[in-house]
């Protein structure tokens, strides 16, 4: 099961600073950045964990 946290807002001002303070009182890190939906409500995204390291840093080969 994967855990997700989300912040709905009135404001894209007003959910980036809920995305933020998850991020900094839980240690969450982004998932999605704050988004307009259609029924004009703003939600962002958290999960748990660090984030990943690009590719190139995880020892993947290039395939070409």
């Amino acid at each position: 099961m994967a855990l997700r946290f989300a912040v709905q807002a009135d404001t894209e001002a007003e959910c980036a600073r809920g995305l933020a303070e998850l991020c900094d009182r839980l240690g969450l890190r982004p998932a999605m950045m704050p988004r307009l939906l259609t029924d004009d409500r703003w939600m962002a995204r958290a999960v748990p964990g660090k984030p990943k390291a690009p590719a190139e840093d995880r020892g993947l080969e290039d395939a070409s």
